[in-house]
């Protein structure tokens, strides 16, 4: 399903594959110090946010879903790879929808979902976008700190534990957050880890690179494997969900980004843990209930 799914993808692409235009970019850290975001009220709804960054204005929002109060804990979570977060008609394709909000159980926490960048336009226009690697680079790290920003108005409110999850490219952006600010009580990356070059260079994922990604291995590296400062965090609060047949999010090389025990592992591939929409919600609610 993984290999279909790639060249699939691969063909959608067409001229507009990850990379293809430019491999010129600032790396995570370097992005996340030139950029300001900003969230002024936690109220239930979408809140639309702008951003200014060093590749102009860049357009990430949050829909508090769920508002409990203050004393309930907090749930913000993260999407795939051109999902459509807030789409909740029968077949969008959104993990936030399948894993909370068709959940016939009430679950008792604040629910955040982030919409990265470029995720409220076509298909089309997010191709063109991801063609420069410092797009990419741009949508992770302002995700990062959108979520950095809801944490810290949330801590201002002496807010009770606060949880961030995403998966596949929501799992890369938890991660990047516990590297860069680690402020959140538990993270739980879905099928993710710390050495996301390995997903453009090494994996079936990157017949979806341009030509100029797949010759420059070494730039990509550089620029996106931040294992380095992943691991420099001591704290035992990653609780990392990760497919062991998974063709994208290589089970055995990733596995080495976690100097933890605290790994779920599904016999699943990455597109068919998609549809364990009930597993992964176990495995996120069993760590809240941790962190109580």
């Amino acid at each position: 399903m993984d290999k279909l799914t790639a060249g699939i993808a691969s063909a959608t692409l067409g001229k507009h594959k990850f990379f293809s235009a430019s491999i010129d970019s600032p790396d995570f850290k370097e992005f996340m110090e030139d950029t300001e975001v900003s969230v002024a009220s936690l109220e239930e709804g979408i809140h639309e946010v702008e951003t200014n960054t060093t590749i102009g204005k860049l357009d990430p929002a949050f829909y508090v879903a769920q508002w409990k109060g203050k004393s309930y804990p907090t749930i913000i979570y993260h999407h795939g790879n051109n999902e459509r977060p807030y789409d909740f008609s029968r077949f969008a394709k959104n993990s936030f929808k399948s894993i909370f909000m068709d959940s016939k159980e009430p679950i008792d926490a604040n629910l955040i979902a982030i919409r990265a960048a470029f995720h409220n336009k076509s298909l089309k226009d997010y191709q063109k976008k991801i063609s420069h690697l410092s797009h990419f680079v741009g949508m992770l790290s302002v995700s990062v700190k959108l979520i950095e920003a809801i944490i810290s108005l949330l801590k201002e409110e002496e807010a009770s534990p606060v949880l961030v999850s995403g998966i596949s490219l929501g799992g890369w952006v938890t991660n990047l957050h516990r590297s860069y600010f680690n402020s959140a009580d538990a993270y739980v990356p879905l099928l993710a880890g710390a050495a996301l070059d390995h997903l453009f260079t090494d994996s079936v994922y990157r017949k979806m690179g341009g030509r100029i990604a797949r010759e420059n291995p070494g730039k990509i590296r550089d620029i996106l494997n931040f294992e380095e400062d992943f691991q420099k965090i001591k704290d035992d609060n990653v609780f990392p969900l990760l497919g062991r047949y998974d063709q994208y999010i290589q089970y055995a090389r990733q596995r080495k980004s976690y100097q933890t025990d605290n790994i779920k592992v599904l016999e699943a591939s990455h597109v068919t843990t998609f549809l364990k929409a009930g597993k992964l919600k176990s495995h996120i609610i069993e760590v809240l209930e941790k962190t109580m």
